[in-house]
């Protein structure tokens, strides 16, 4: 079981390896600049359900306030290097410290309840930043959202074009792909997805269920005030309405969707959540339609999402268990 453990993990790190390669020729491959930054975005909105998969489907905590914690990540840097002039790269470290104490400060009081408890309290969390957002139109530009929001730049060259933003997204999201990974192969990472099956059957083992769930709740919202962070200076401006709690919600559908607690379900996801607008452009609200028929096919037809009905395809094309007799896990 050992060696068949280590393989697994060997073959993730090498499909990882094979990807990110695959990523680093995109902006070579891309015919025009728009195709580079949708590239971007892909990279971006990886990094954001990576992140809400580490707490959904490794720790077993429904949030509702990822959104939240992307727009603080966005408005954070984008007020500081706008207003205050700050440098973008200063903003950004800014924007994950203030992601993380955020999460702290509603993860010690509510990651005591469970089930929908905990679900209904991030979601008023995020009600409060969408309202603040809109609110304090001084700060944050109010309705009409943050402009004139700079690019990052290196030195006195400013990476404001989506060739020169890409590289950027390519390394930060690489760094926290890879950690995850690491992650998951910890004591840490074992404990989590000990919490996913049973609070009380890991805390019966000895975790420490209330400081593992902080620590997670915690590293998901600060990567998703990073990913804010990158949107705003990828696209120098921040709307109230990228933020509200319609994101947090499709977020976790895209979790679903790929496969919560799979390492690259949130791949899945994010190429579906990047395409499908592009996809539909021409259609009047049937994104909307097209994402809800795929949540109800996969809950209902593909149990523990894209990655683990692809695997199973593959098991039972080697000829190893049966489709029909392999469980989701």
């Amino acid at each position: 079981m050992r060696a068949f453990l280590r393989r697994v993990l060997a073959s993730e790190s090498r499909m990882l390896a094979v990807l990110w390669l695959v990523l680093a020729a995109w902006p070579f491959a891309a015919s025009n600049d728009y195709l580079v930054s949708l590239g971007s975005t892909f990279l971006i909105n990886l990094l954001l359900i990576a992140s809400l998969n580490l707490l959904v489907g490794n720790a077993g905590q429904i949030g509702l306030s990822h959104g939240a914690f992307f727009g603080i990540g966005a408005y954070t840097s984008g007020i500081l290097s706008t207003t205050l002039g700050w440098s973008p790269w200063l903003g950004t470290l800014a924007a994950l410290g203030a992601g993380a104490c955020a999460a702290i400060l509603l993860g010690l009081p509510t990651l005591r309840l469970r089930g929908h408890s905990f679900a209904m309290a991030t979601l008023g969390f995020n009600a409060i930043v969408s309202v603040l957002l809109v609110g304090c139109v001084g700060i944050t530009g109010g309705p009409n959202g943050l402009i004139g929001v700079p690019s990052y730049a290196l030195g006195s060259h400013p990476l404001d074009t989506p060739a020169a933003f890409y590289p950027v997204a390519w390394i930060v999201t690489g760094i926290v792909m890879l950690g995850l990974l690491n992650l998951g192969r910890s004591r840490a990472g074992r404990a989590l997805r000990a919490l996913s099956a049973s609070d009380v059957a890991a805390a019966c083992s000895g975790v420490p269920v209330f400081r593992y769930k902080l620590i997670a709740f915690t590293l998901a919202s600060t990567f998703a005030a990073l990913a804010g962070a990158l949107y705003v200076h990828q696209n120098n401006f921040a709307s109230p309405d990228t933020f509200s709690f319609s994101t947090s919600v499709l977020l976790l559908v895209m979790v679903t969707v790929g496969g919560a607690g799979r390492f690259f379900g949130p791949v899945f996801g994010a190429l579906m959540v990047t395409a499908l607008p592009e996809l539909m452009r021409s259609f009047d609200d049937i994104e909307t339609l097209v994402i809800g028929v795929a949540m109800i096919a996969v809950v209902g037809f593909l149990p523990g999402g894209i990655v683990a009905s692809v695997a199973r395809i593959a098991a039972r094309l080697r000829g190893n268990t049966p489709l029909s007799d392999r469980r989701a896990p």
